[in-house]
């Protein structure tokens, strides 16, 4: 039943693999400080991927695009089953996502034609309310509408759609929509995602269970893609920090250089400086070398100060910096580089973690560290810079004087045509850059290669049918095991032969099986299963007392407690002796409570205790024969006395067994329960065999102490014991030959 009724669960997997950052973009000094301490971590790039792949901001984006947060259930002949990929019908809102997102309701759809269906059961989980009031949209009875037709709700409005093809919608078709609070969904999808990688391995295993194995395929595929488009956005930033301050830097060249050919264009016309060329044919070759050397020097101090600039007004600790923007120290680049990789690992871990996560804190250092460290790095090559620029400057113009004295106007031309060339290196050097950054963005890669794409199995993984099967059937036979041997633990009654032989070591009599019907005592003609018991009863009785001649062989029947059958016992025992021929008395000396004349439906209000009492009344006055069996007598117990006990102790007793013992074959009497008073052991001197009355699945084994210590104390002369009310469940197979047979056994009936 389970299985059949059960929702079943497909798993999907993919596998990616992490690109892992270059050891040489990191310092060396910091690649050695991560193998030690709080820092090892072998791993740590795809532990941190990992992480970033599980985010709730990933997740989200995949089951917003996915709408993994509206469910169509059609419901079949054993249970409702999702369709997603394909389903009957399509809803329209009317409202905005964030509404939608938090909506937890249930839409009812039933099918009534190609164009109406009925809409009922909208349970809402929260209130919306129209005026003041909070109210619910529809009621449980249901409302018609058509397809295509605007429903108001407390949401906003409606509308709802078939799916246009064959037999998309059939007439008669249960339709459950149910819409989730996004959140929810996102919360089942982060705690169903598992991913795993090996050690010192860049590949990492996902995996997804979910009810609907398209569901599952499509959460995957699209977490892989919704990954891969954050980290190009992370790149993306970089790539945008440096396009941003290349263009900044672009404008104030532009300006700068403007000003300079303005400047060059003045000087020209006021000084007429026409016939440059045979000017510069004047100039030595190694003075435009000492030029070109000078213009470097000065653009490197220029870029020096734009970077400096950079760093110490605009550049927070979460910032990125521009990278590779030409200056020619090669630790600048390093720093810078180093400084990005730590300021977009932070941005990351602060998307699932917060500023005071040790890891950020060190992250945030660390960053501050290389902000100083590049700073002084910056500060020390410009003054090396300076240094190289002033002595070039000085050995320029210690060139131009041995050279030639140069006219004061042409010496200034020169140096607004040096600015010119300064600007327009550094001009055509920052649009160079900027293209790079262009190139840069366009060719950037995803950070994580498919190895294996998402596969759903049509094999569910959950239930695991073996094993739902085993435990079913450890469970089915285990619980009726530990229950019935749980009743037969806590059980202390005595049920048959075989308990009654560990407890007591009295010999055994017999036993008398529970009757099915009515019947009390036995018939002359009788083939019954209790008739066959008294009479086994009666032969071994028989074969116990039959070292007794010419006198009666007297035989008491007791019992521990009052209800165990020790007055149905005697009567029937006497009834089944006097059928064989034999002159039988049923005395009843249980004067507390006579049970046997009941039985018999015979007046005990004359009896025993009356010729006890009465010395005047002889013996053969309470004498009573069987109306129907002259072979059988009875003495009734006789009016009920105050004193019991003392009366049964009287010589009267006594005169009545020697009285009634020459004139019968056996004297049964019946006396009172020994395990309540002490009347039967008063009179117990009189018996030749006591049969100690058991009632089986009533008295309790602890009660069957009292029979063994009356045994083992031989208080009660010849003791035997017998089982009354068995339950058998095998015939006895009694009455073959007087034309029964028995009974054909039922096929449920395993014994």
């Amino acid at each position: 039943m389970y299985l059949r009724y059960a929702d079943y669960e497909y798993q999907a997997n993919a596998k990616i693999k992490i690109k892992e950052t270059q050891e040489n973009d990191k310092l060396a000094e910091l690649s050695r400080m991560q193998n030690y301490g709080l820092f090892r971590t072998e791993n740590n790039n795809v532990l941190d991927e990992i992480e970033v792949i599980r985010s709730r901001i990933i997740i989200e984006q995949v089951v917003k695009e996915l709408k993994f947060n509206i469910q169509y259930f059609v419901e079949g002949r054993i249970k409702a089953s999702e369709e997603y990929k394909n389903p009957p019908i399509n809803i329209n809102f009317s409202a905005t996502d964030s509404i939608i997102h938090t909506i937890d309701t249930t839409f009812n759809i039933k099918i009534q034609s190609a164009n109406n269906f009925l809409l009922k059961g909208i349970n809402f989980t929260e209130k919306f309310s129209f005026n003041g009031q909070e109210e619910s949209d529809l009621d449980d009875e249901g409302t018609v509408y058509g397809f295509g037709e605007s429903i108001a709700t407390s949401f906003g409005n409606i509308i709802i759609t078939p799916r246009i093809g064959e037999d998309a919608t059939k007439i008669g078709s249960n339709i459950i929509i149910k819409i989730s609070p996004l959140s929810s969904v996102v919360s089942k999808y982060k705690s169903n995602l598992i991913i795993s990688n090996q050690e010192m391995s860049s590949i990492i295993t996902l995996s997804i269970n979910d009810n609907v194995q398209e569901k599952a395929k499509l959460f995957l595929e699209k977490l892989i893609e919704k990954y891969n488009e954050d980290v190009q956005n992370d790149k993306q930033q970089v790539v945008d920090a440096t396009s941003e301050f290349i263009d900044n830097r672009l404008d104030i060249v532009s300006r700068e250089l403007g000003d300079v050919d303005i400047d060059a264009e003045t000087i020209q016309k006021t000084n007429k400086l026409t016939d440059l060329a045979t000017q510069s044919n004047l100039s030595l070759q190694s003075e435009r070398q000492n030029k070109d050397r000078l213009v470097d020097a000065a653009m490197q101090i220029q870029l020096i100060d734009y970077m400096s600039e950079h760093i110490g007004t605009n550049v927070k600790s979460s910032d990125l910096l521009p990278s590779n923007i030409g200056i020619s120290d090669n630790s600048v680049s390093q720093l810078t580089q180093q400084y990005n990789n730590l300021v977009l690992e932070k941005n990351r871990l602060l998307k699932n973690s917060s500023e005071k996560n040790p890891t950020v804190v060190n992250l945030t250092n660390q960053i501050d560290q290389l902000k100083t460290n590049l700073t002084q790095s910056l500060d020390n090559i410009k003054h090396t810079n300076e240094l190289n620029y002033n002595s070039l400057v000085t050995e320029n113009n210690r060139i131009s004087s041995q050279i030639y004295a140069a006219p004061k106007k042409q010496r200034q031309f020169r140096d607004i045509k040096r600015q010119q060339d300064i600007k327009e290196g550094l001009y055509l050097f920052l649009l160079e850059k900027r293209e790079e950054a262009a190139i840069t963005h366009g060719v950037s890669s995803p950070n994580a290669k498919l190895v294996d794409e998402a596969y759903a199995s049509g094999i569910p993984v959950a239930p695991k049918k073996a094993i739902i099967i085993l435990a079913a059937l450890i469970l089915g036979f285990g619980f009726p095991i530990a229950i019935i041997y749980m009743l037969n633990l806590l059980d202390d009654k005595v049920h048959n032969i075989t308990d009654i032989k560990k407890e007591v070591t009295i010999p055994f009599i017999g036993d008398i099986p529970r009757s099915k019907n009515n019947k009390l005592l036995i018939s002359k003609v009788d083939y019954s299963p209790k008739a066959e018991a008294f009479r086994m009863i009666r032969t071994n009785v028989e074969f116990m007392l039959q070292n007794i001649e010419n006198r009666s062989k007297i035989i008491f029947v007791t019992s521990t407690t009052s209800k165990e059958g020790k007055s149905h016992t005697a009567t029937n025992l006497a009834l089944s002796l006097s059928y064989s021929d034999k002159k039988v008395l049923l005395i009843e000396t249980d004067i507390r409570v006579p049970k046997a004349t009941n039985y018999l439906d015979i007046d005990n209000t004359f009896g025993l205790t009356n010729f006890i009492g009465n010395k005047k009344i002889e013996i053969k006055e309470v004498i009573f024969q069987h109306k129907d069996n002259e072979y059988f007598d009875i003495i009734p117990s006789g009016t009920i006395p105050p004193n019991p006990a003392e009366l049964l102790m009287s010589n009267r007793v006594k005169e009545l067994f020697e009285y009634v013992s020459p004139i019968y074959d056996y004297i049964i009497v019946d006396t009172a329960a020994i395990g309540l008073v002490t009347d039967t052991l008063l009179i117990s001197k009189y018996a030749d065999l006591f049969i100690f009355v058991a009632k089986a699945n009533y008295i309790t084994k602890k009660q069957l102490e009292l029979a063994q210590r009356m045994y083992t104390e031989k208080r009660l002369p010849n003791m035997t014991i017998l089982l009354n009310s068995v339950d058998h469940r095998k015939g006895y197979g009694y009455g073959y030959g007087y034309g029964t047979s028995p009974g054909k056994k039922k096929w449920w009936k395993f014994s």
